[in-house]
């Protein structure tokens, strides 16, 4: 029986999950403890190699965890396997197609893997769903990169699962292609389906992600709601471009932190919780200088990234 007093409202729930495969040096998770709300739109981000694949496979039953318990929608992946991987649908990295079906046969052939009753079938709402109601009933060795990639997101809906994971779906795929498969996403994620992605495409994440989480050397690093991970860096860049080039910099602007790469250029990077850019542009003025042009940058997702996979040590040998 599933223990609803650990597991109500949360779409996957691991518990010091671990994994170490047959002769290797490291363990590819280590003590993994991680909560995904039910309706979360929900990153899973690390450099390759992190554990990343491996924490979905097991979640997905296609690897045998060493250690720890893990959960999807309340149901044990071990003790209640078959509602745990009903509750699941993956669309992986690889594009792995049969090319000699036609996307309906493999849609009816993934519908027929879940048990899923031919009366209860959505077919072809789930091919126009995903732009393949003109490629129906082309063998699949026939379709572009984009479309098979959608026809993977297709085979991983045919249950109708409540969670779907994204293993770095939109790889290889043009910007266009990208925008409407992100579309859907939403769409999905608007009706209730809990969307797990992994992603090296930061911004990806930044822009649809609500929590994110990051894996390093098989270790959970950090996972927080997005907002409050990018507050972690207390950091922000203000660049003045002069009206006349600077033979130095005026002694009034050395006690900022700036740099000066061109003849009349300045870039300012500053705690934003601590000193104001209103108060470095009056510093820049009170110099006697003129200025011409005012950008800034926020810190992002890849800056927290960077700093948070480099500052984490490499896991030991065992």
């Amino acid at each position: 029986m599933t223990d609803t007093s650990i597991s109500a409202g949360l779409a996957i729930e691991t518990i010091g999950l671990g994994k170490t495969y047959a002769g290797a040096a490291h363990a590819a998770l280590l003590d993994v403890s991680l909560a995904v709300p039910r309706g979360a739109f929900f990153g899973l981000l690390g450099p390759n190699g992190a554990g990343k694949s491996t924490l979905i496979n097991i979640l997905a039953g296609l690897v045998v965890k060493t250690s720890g318990t893990a959960r999807v929608w309340g149901h044990d992946i071990e003790t209640e396997m078959r509602s745990a991987r009903a509750a699941i649908g993956v669309v992986p990295q690889e594009l792995n197609i049969d090319p000699f079906f036609t996307p309906r046969e493999l849609l009816e052939l993934q519908a027929g893997l879940y048990g899923v009753p031919r009366s209860e079938r959505r077919t072809d709402a789930i091919l126009a769903a995903v732009g393949l109601s003109a490629q129906a009933n082309a063998y699949a060795r026939t379709l572009s990169g984009g479309m098979r990639r959608r026809l993977l997101v297709a085979k991983a809906l045919v249950h109708s699962p409540p969670v779907l994971v994204l293993d770095e779906p939109t790889a290889g795929v043009d910007v266009e292609l990208r925008r409407q498969l992100w579309d859907y996403v939403r769409g999905l994620n608007a009706a209730g389906t809990t969307i797990l992605l992994t992603t090296h495409y930061l911004e990806e994440a930044e822009a649809l992600c609500n929590t994110i989480a990051i894996i390093n050397h098989g270790r959970l690093i950090a996972c927080e709601a997005k907002d409050s991970l990018l507050r972690r860096l207390d950091s922000k860049e203000l660049a003045v471009t002069l009206d006349r080039p600077l033979a130095g910099l005026p002694d009034a602007l050395k006690t900022f932190h700036v740099e000066h790469p061109s003849p009349a250029r300045l870039v300012f990077r500053y705690p934003p919780s601590r000193v104001g850019g209103g108060a470095i542009l009056a510093a820049v003025q009170e110099a006697g200088l003129a200025v011409r042009d005012v950008t800034t940058r926020e810190s992002d997702l890849e800056d927290i990234f960077l700093e948070l996979t480099r500052a984490q040590p490499e896991e030991p040998k065992r």
